[in-house]
């Protein structure tokens, strides 16, 4: 499996109709009994917001997924449509599920929303309209016991994770790089992305306050989950590598 070497400057590989994927989303979410909330709605597109209750009375654990902060990365909305028509989440688990917080980036296959804002560099300040109609979302919500971030990196050599776990929690993240591994390669290089990272996995000293530009991931740990994963595939290979990756990931992730 080798990379396209399409990726010169910024991504240029495939792309979707975020619309029609909206569309096929909210469809196998009826189909599989999801409930549907759209939490912000801006030029015809949707944010969307799915819940899926568990199955039994007392869930063991509340699992929110989001995908598609970045307009230029695929991979990540139809992973999450994958899952959905699959329907092979644990039935002690309630999910939170939110397919794509950028539509409107997808539209003109582009990192940042319309305004040229990098969403995922927005949690702190709150600039964009979006972002702090899914704060306001995120806050009506309970905590959860683990966050799911799907991206995409369009340099990388291969998979690769970051983990947010500062209570020590058992961790998820060599579970999860030996799941991908079987469908897609992994970045095994000792420095990702200027970070020191083994096997795949970065393992970063988080200091939220330090930082004036929160990713989604930064509000999660600080407000809402202790343990969390974002989830990077390599965009340089193809789309179905791509999607493969992140959906064997989160179904790994979920059923531990």
């Amino acid at each position: 499996m080798k990379r396209l070497g399409k990726n010169h400057g910024a991504y240029h590989g495939e792309t979707i109709d975020i619309r029609a994927t909206l569309k096929d989303i909210e469809t196998a979410a009826q189909h599989h009994g999801w409930s549907s909330e759209t939490f912000y709605e801006h030029a015809g597109l949707k944010w969307l917001a799915l819940h899926r209750s568990s199955r039994v009375p007392h869930p063991a654990s509340r699992i929110y997924i989001s995908a598609g902060i970045h307009g230029d990365e695929p991979a990540a909305p139809l992973a999450a449509l994958r899952l959905l028509q699959e329907n092979q989440w644990p039935a002690n688990a309630e999910i939170f599920l939110l397919p794509c917080l950028n539509p409107a980036g997808f539209t003109v296959n582009q990192r940042e929303n319309a305004a040229g804002l990098d969403l995922n560099r927005d949690y702190r300040n709150s600039r964009a309209a979006e972002t702090r109609a899914h704060i306001a979302w995120l806050d009506r919500q309970p905590k959860f016991d683990l966050y799911l971030c799907l991206h995409e990196d369009w340099e990388s050599h291969g998979f690769y994770l970051y983990e947010q776990n500062p209570d020590g929690k058992p961790s998820l993240a060599e579970k999860i790089i030996q799941s991908v591994q079987a469908v897609c390669p992994v970045d095994q290089n000792e420095v990702i992305e200027g970070r020191p990272a083994q096997g795949g996995i970065i393992r970063p000293i988080v200091a939220p306050l330090e930082r004036p530009d929160w990713p989604e991931a930064f509000y999660l740990i600080s407000h809402k989950s202790r343990q969390g994963y974002t989830l990077e595939a390599p965009s340089d290979f193809e789309l179905f590598v791509r999607v493969n990756a992140l959906a064997a990931a989160v179904m790994v992730a979920v059923n531990p």
